[in-house]
């Protein structure tokens, strides 16, 4: 980027200031000669000249390490009392003795390259640093010991600082000692900071928007519980330990409450909290236990709505997608697209749900704002039409001497809101150490007063932080941000506002080319194996879903498990990635696995014609429905099923049952014969794996038909000739039991009624003969047959009665 953007066009000459504070020390020269001859121990910032061996302060100056722990007030103002602490520790062999802590005022920064510079500066420089304040505003220690850090506060008026015009000072931390091996007094150590000087208001101030993220990693699975309310499962309790008091989550809910910032949400952060405060489960090898952390999840919902309350809220799509894979890698990849817009289109539902405010969809940030025309063509193909950039991607090329205002119009009715590179990553890095936290925002503030000081111009600046930002950092931020709400040099204001803002004529709006697309960036991106997969998890979830009839039990935990696979925070967890889309896959698997068809064995057929079961079991929960169920016959010239090769019928089962599908069929001849049977969706898709089975078939010989039916015909009169026998031994029964009763002799009852066969012993008694000659007597009971002939009966004729 050209460094023309970064001189001041209305502050005065540096040259000014420092020859002021030189003015003394060149105006005794003529004494310069004489002190030169005085032992070299007698005046610290002569040693150099006095002593060449010291000379060498690449090594000297950094003999004692020197850190800043806090400086207070950050951006101090007329009257105030600036107080400097921290530690010097000696990292040399030798002691130090007559050591003396000093502060350094050094010259005023005109442009941010100049802070850039300072910064990266390491060793003392006696032209650059400026001479020790001394007197009474400096601590002493007799001797330093290696490896003993020791503490120093010092306390200065800033009247004494001797500032002048409004700008960035350099403020230098020295230690200044002497060695056995070097025994004359120099820098052994040094730290640079920065000192913003801007005690009134200024003329214009700069419009800042800074963006307050609240984003995680991914940590619900796809997993939910049989119940009714679907009991989600996480893969661990670390989001418990973000939004515990002192995590990372906590604090930027904590901090965030009371600043003037834009906050950017990823939704899926929100439903997973969300999810928390009621039952869940997490993930414990292969099976899961209860989560317990309901508590500090409703907490922290309850302290994010209080902060956001009145705020500008900007949604991202949900998962927070990583837009320049998507670009450069998923594009080709059928589906892919179509997944970027059902994240972005849940996103504004889950924000208003939960937090109760309207969020902002407008917007698109790709990671660390770098874009190129594929990068802008994806963010705004879902219904975005501004894109969050950095000027370290979208850079100036019209040597503009200031920072131009944030909104670019890039074309296609798209706007470029493109933040400073140098402010966004202020805080980046191990900020834990209090001496890390001071500089970076010391730094902060001082390319933000640089940057306003540029020019009398109205601008409207972005800082895009880093997505996810530790503790340490957003502390950090925080501080920051308080300073600038002092409003001396800077006003909030709302990202909505700075894109909507006027646009600088003079301003860049090319968005770079794809091969300007860093390479760091590059080889942390998603692959396209990545998105294949995902495609295909999805084909999965489209073929199961038509089957369900609560469709949306499994549905909705996929399709944001699938968005989750797409999520920006897989840079550099290329392996978790890796697994994490395995797991949703997998389950995806098993629950489709849960509708099968049960195993048969081999089945006879002895016949022309018969009926074979097939059953279908569904172990999920729910009703399964829309399947169809066909058998297909290998061989229809042996076998055929319902008339041809194959039939058809629908199938429906509850949760929890299994059912048996009958299919008739017909044998045309001997053998054995496979079949197939195969479950369908409705669209003809096949479902699952089939089932294959024999089928033996037996033929009936017409021998073997007409021995059986000669068997059954002799059964059927033999039972015949069974029942006359017993139906003509029941009436001579009968007839005994009537011949008792009426006195009348059995065997004439039952015998011939010939008159010429002689009447037997005993028959004398009834003196009974059919007919007219058996008188009949009072109380006799009826005859049971008809009347008979009163002829004689021929011979060998039977009567039945």
């Amino acid at each position: 980027m050209a460094e023309a953007a970064d001189f001041q066009g209305t502050s005065p000459s540096p040259a000014r200031r420092w020859l002021r504070r030189t003015g003394a020390l060149l105006a005794g020269a003529p004494l310069l000669a004489g002190l030169l001859q005085l032992p070299a121990a007698s005046v610290a910032d002569a040693a150099p000249a006095a002593a060449p061996a010291s000379a060498k302060a690449a090594t000297g100056s950094r003999t004692v390490s020197v850190a800043l722990d806090s400086l207070s007030p950050a951006a101090p103002g007329e009257g105030d009392t600036l107080t400097v602490s921290g530690t010097v520790t000696n990292n040399g062999e030798q002691a130090v003795t007559d050591a003396r802590v000093d502060l350094r005022v050094g010259p005023e920064l005109t442009t941010r390259s100049d802070v850039d510079s300072a910064a990266t500066r390491t060793g003392y420089s006696p032209g650059s640093d400026g001479t020790a304040l001394g007197g009474s505003y400096t601590e002493e220690f007799a001797e330093l010991t290696p490896g003993v850090p020791r503490h120093f506060d010092i306390s200065v008026p800033v009247d004494e600082l001797d500032l002048g015009d409004d700008g960035v000072y350099q403020l230098g931390v020295s230690l200044s000692g002497e060695t056995a091996a070097q025994p004359w007094e120099q820098v052994l150590g040094i730290q640079r900071t920065f000192l913003p000087w801007q005690p009134e208001e200024a003329g214009t101030r700069t419009r800042t928007t800074f963006l307050w993220p609240l984003v995680s990693t991914s940590h619900m699975t796809a997993e939910t519980g049989s119940n009714e309310q679907q009991t989600p499962v996480f893969l661990d309790e670390d989001l418990a330990e973000e939004i515990s008091p002192g995590g990372r989550l906590e604090q930027l809910v904590s901090l965030g409450t009371s600043l003037d910032v834009t906050w950017v949400i990823d939704p899926d952060l929100l439903a997973s909290v969300d999810a928390m405060a009621g039952s869940y489960e997490v993930k414990d090898g292969e099976d899961t236990r209860p989560g317990t952390r309901q508590a500090a999840a409703k907490r922290w919902l309850a302290d994010l709505q209080q902060a956001v309350a009145g705020k500008e809220v900007v949604a991202l799509p949900y998962a927070d997608p990583d837009l320049a894979s998507l670009a450069h890698k998923g594009t080709d990849v059928t589906g892919s697209l179509s997944q970027f817009k059902a994240a972005s289109d849940v996103a504004a539902t889950v924000v208003e749900t939960v937090l109760h405010t309207t969020p902002s969809t407008d917007f698109a940030w790709p990671v660390d704002g770098a874009v190129d025309p594929s990068i802008v063509k994806v963010a705004t193909s879902a219904g975005a039409d501004k894109v969050i950039a950095r000027n370290d991607s979208l850079q100036e090329t019209g040597n503009l001497p200031y920072t131009p205002s944030a909104p670019r119009p890039i074309g296609g009715g798209t706007t470029a809101v493109v933040a400073d590179a140098r402010l966004s990553t202020a805080f980046r890095g191990d900020l834990t150490r209090a001496s890390s936290s001071t500089l970076s925002v010391q730094r902060f503030l001082a390319q933000s007063l640089a940057l306003t000081l540029q020019t009398n111009k109205q601008r409207s600046i972005v800082v895009a932080p880093q997505r996810m930002p530790t503790a340490s950092q957003a502390r950090a931020m925080a501080e920051a941000i308080a300073v600038l709400q002092d409003g001396r040099w800077s006003q909030a204001q709302e990202l909505s506002a700075t894109a909507a803002a006027k646009p600088d004529p003079d301003a860049t709006t090319k968005v770079p080319a794809a091969s300007a697309y860093p390479g760091r960036l590059s080889k942390q991106e998603l692959p396209r194996q990545a998105f294949e997969r995902i495609a295909r998890t999805q084909r999965k979830l489209d073929g199961f879903r038509v089957i369900l009839s609560a469709q949306s039990r499994v549905v909705t935990p996929f399709g944001r498990a699938i968005n989750r696979e797409m999520s920006t925070s897989w840079r550099g967890r290329a392996l978790d990635a890796v697994g994490f889309r395995d797991g949703v896959e997998d389950h995806l698997d098993d629950l489709a696995g849960q509708v099968v068809l049960i195993d048969k064995s081999e089945t006879k057929l002895s016949g022309r014609s018969a009926t074979i079961p097939v059953t279908v079991q569904n172990n999920l929960v729910q009703g399964v429905d829309h399947l169809v169920l066909r058998l297909t016959s290998t061989s229809p010239t042996r076998l055929e099923i319902g008339g041809k090769d194959y039939s058809e019928q629908r199938v429906t089962v509850a949760g929890g049952h299994s059912q048996s599908v009958k299919f008739s069929t017909s044998a045309n001849a001997n053998g054995r014969v496979s079949v197939y049977a195969q479950l369908f969706t409705e669209d003809g898709q096949a479902y699952g794996d089939p089932v294959v089975f024999d089928v033996k078939v037996t033929e009936i010989t017409p021998t073997v038909m007409l021995v059986i039916g000669g068997g059954v015909l002799l059964l059927v009169l033999a039972g015949f000739r069974m029942y006359t026998q017993r139906k003509r031994a029941a009436a001579r029964e009968a007839a005994a039991a009537d011949a008792e009763e009426s006195g009348t002799p059995v065997e004439a009852a039952d015998g011939p009624t010939d008159p010429e066969v002689p009447v037997g012993p005993g028959d004398e008694e009834s003196g009974h003969r059919s007919g007219a000659h058996a008188p009949e007597q009072p109380g006799d009971p009826a005859s049971d047959t008809a009347a008979e002939s009163a002829d004689p009966s021929g011979t060998g004729e039977r009567v039945d009665r």
